[in-house]
């Protein structure tokens, strides 16, 4: 954050099935270091739900991990599939906030 400086940080909501709680206490964990960040930085932070950045990226807010990875891989006309697909996740949230920013201004 201190290199690149951003206005808004894009971050996805949580979700972890009942069965995973393990996860679940670690992504929250990993979102809770990110946010306490942004909020020394005052930096603001954007939350969208998986369903939404899908839908804002590929128009299907059920596409599958691989359909992000080529939409980024083509809207960002990228030489190969971002990976991990993490990778694509995190492009995904930023390109879906600033898409939901552009459709505040117009």
């Amino acid at each position: 954050m201190e290199n690149f400086k951003p206005d808004v940080v894009a971050v996805e909501q949580l979700y972890s099935h009942y069965a995973h709680p393990r996860t679940a206490i670690l992504m929250g964990h990993a979102r809770g270091v990110i946010l306490q960040k942004c909020a020394e930085a005052s930096i603001e932070v954007r939350s969208f739900g998986a369903t939404r950045i899908k839908k804002s990226i590929t128009g299907n807010g059920r596409a599958s991990k691989e359909q992000v990875q080529r939409t980024i891989q083509t809207i960002l006309s990228l030489p190969r599939l971002p990976e991990p697909n993490d990778v694509a996740d995190a492009i995904a949230a930023a390109l879906c906030c600033a898409n939901s920013a552009k459709s505040i201004v117009t």
